[in-house]
């Protein structure tokens, strides 16, 4: 936790001005009992109306000031507070950016989101108290404690029960209640987890009549949060008609034992008044005390969640002395003996992966499902590092550049289209905001997406809502392919990006695409065999190793594997049709 507050530092000459006003604000807290023990002492009892007017005239300044500098505290309190959650907030979020998908296996998304809104959420709202009574409540007690005892030193013994009371309940309540908080914040995010899940499976929730089940499942998250929560709360519960039980007793005893040192001569009435004001004000301080312990306890557990990622290591990093790929560029990439294998998995994905993709040509990855297709092409852009061997682009080791640099170089489309909330525009311009009117629709006319964008209402300023759930899964990875086009990047990399297109779509996209990429290294993941038949080189996979490498006809007569996969969509005679092209599988 302690961790956080390296970023409090813009905000010290705040709080040493918020420290000033809380000293102030206790002192005129501190001076009120002992004017008005001088009202009843000397104006009251002597008759003195003169005192009287001049002392509650003292007392007034000193109230207006305790109330500005009170003010003054809650403003800066505020200020420092929310600006602090800001702070990390925009840290934690930097943060998150710069994962690789390495780190962001390890938080689910679902509790990622709780650490960045409820968590920091918790920590404010605990800064705010702990900089508006915190400071003030040591102040406030240990004054009280001194002006009482100077004012009744016969029963000042009695403060000194209740304190100890106060001390025990706290100890009791902190001990039973901290174990909790880190219970209430773990079921917070398995809540998230299940109500995303729901909404992002909404439409297989309802294909298959399980929505009994997934409320199942949302009610015994809920109740289990539930339960926790009301176990804290009744807990706590108890702390105020606790506290206010031993305020009413120590008011009891002051009254009954000061009234016989009244009695004997060794107290007056306006002291032992003034007395009881500073009991109160020391048992107040306990109460300001206690919130926090009831507060306190949840923030830590929060801060510890929010530094997890803010001092997460990263995988993937940039070099400490970067270097430059060179100026005549072109974006050949080679694999040489690339091993890959997921963070606590001894069993590595991909093995000995060696092969070159040049520039003006396609390389085609096939292979059976899990054989590791998406996982090669993930390190390209290093959303995941390698585990053994290298990757070169243009004979530049890719971990020896700046992320940034390698990125300009890439344009990629996932297997999945993501879209983002805005225009179509501003979707297919997400690469290069710059993009002229003409090249967002040369982009759109080369990914087919031109023509379903002209039925929109507003056409290109039409609006997309958030994840692209206004259009369909064909539309949205068309415009996931215009946005990479308009880049116009060295290198392109379609992962199974077609697989929502229809063949004479996919045909008509690839061979619009074979222009606009002639300058470029393509590499396309898919497991349409239509979609490789023309790749200047073919890569199969099998269970992460290199199958075979060759062209069509090649792997045909050499490949077992590529033979197999090729057989289960097409027959021989499509297989080995003279001039085979595209547009001819139907």
């Amino acid at each position: 936790m302690l961790k956080l507050f390296k970023y409090f530092k813009p905000y010290i000459w705040g709080l040493m001005l918020l420290v000033v006003l809380v000293f102030i604000q206790a002192l005129a807290n501190l001076q009120l009992p002992d004017y008005m023990a001088k009202i009843v002492n000397q104006g009251i009892v002597l008759q003195n109306k003169d005192l009287i007017l001049q002392t509650g005239l003292a007392m007034l300044g000193i109230s207006l000031l305790g109330g500005i500098a009170t003010v003054g505290v809650g403003f800066f309190a505020s200020r420092i507070a929310t600006g602090f959650a800001k702070d990390i907030r925009a840290k934690a979020f930097a943060k998150v950016e710069a994962f690789s998908l390495r780190e962001i296996d390890t938080f689910s998304t679902a509790s990622l989101i709780t650490r960045t809104t409820n968590d920091i959420q918790q920590i404010q709202m605990v800064l705010v108290m702990v900089l508006r009574l915190v400071i003030m409540a040591p102040i406030l007690g240990i004054g009280a404690i001194i002006k009482a005892y100077s004012m009744a030193p016969s029963i000042s013994w009695v403060i000194t029960l209740p304190v100890i009371m106060i001390f025990g309940l706290m100890t009791v309540l902190f001990t039973v209640a901290l174990p909790k908080f880190k219970i209430v914040q773990k079921l917070v995010d398995k809540l998230n987890l299940v109500t995303r899940e729901n909404l992002t499976g909404l439409r297989v929730i309802r294909a298959f009549n399980r929505e009994g089940f997934e409320e199942g499942k949302f009610e015994q998250a809920n109740r289990d949060l539930t339960d926790v929560n009301l176990f804290v709360n009744r807990v706590m519960s108890l702390m105020q008609p606790m506290l206010l039980l031993i305020f009413n007793l120590t008011a009891v005893a002051i009254i009954w034992f000061g009234a016989h040192e009244i009695q004997a001569g060794n107290l007056m009435v306006g002291d032992m008044l003034a007395f009881m004001q500073y009991a109160l004000q020391v048992i107040m301080s306990f109460l300001f005390i206690s919130m926090m312990f009831i507060m306190v306890p949840r923030a830590v557990v929060s801060a510890r969640r929010v530094s997890e990622i803010i001092n997460t290591k990263l995988s993937v990093i940039d070099p400490e002395k970067p270097v430059l790929f060179p100026q005549d560029s072109h974006g050949n990439i080679e694999f040489r003996d690339v091993t890959f294998a997921y963070p606590a998995s001894e069993i590595p994905v991909l093995k000995h992966i060696s092969f070159t993709a040049k520039r003006g040509e396609t390389t085609a990855i096939i292979g059976s499902t899990g054989s590791g297709k998406s996982t090669l092409v993930n390190l390209i852009p290093r959303l995941y590092d390698v585990t053994g061997g290298a990757i070169f682009i243009d004979g530049v080791d890719i971990r020896t550049v700046k992320q940034a640099d390698l990125h300009d170089k890439i344009g990629y489309v996932p297997q999945k289209g993501v879209l983002f909330s805005g225009s179509v525009k501003s979707n297919i311009t997400y690469g290069k905001p710059e993009a002229s009117e003409e090249a967002v629709k040369n982009a759109a006319g080369i990914a087919q997406a031109e023509e379903f964008i002209k039925e929109l209402e507003n056409t290109y300023d039409a609006p997309i809502s958030q994840g692209g759930s206004n259009v369909s899964g064909g539309q949205k990875q068309r415009l996931s392919i215009a946005r990479a086009i308009v880049k116009k990047p060295e290198i392109y990399i379609f992962d199974d990006s077609f697989s929502a297109l229809d063949f004479k779509t996919d045909a008509a996209l690839r061979k619009a695409l074979v222009h606009e990429t002639k300058d470029s290294s393509v590499i396309i993941v898919t497991q349409r065999i239509s979609s490789v038949l023309h790749a200047d080189s073919i890569i199969v996979l099998d269970e992460g190793k290199i199958a075979g490498i060759g062209k069509h006809e090649e792997l045909l007569a050499s490949s077992r594997v590529y033979k197999e996969i090729a057989l289960s969509q097409l027959s021989e005679e499509e297989l080995h049709k003279s001039g085979l092209h595209d547009t001819d599988i139907k």
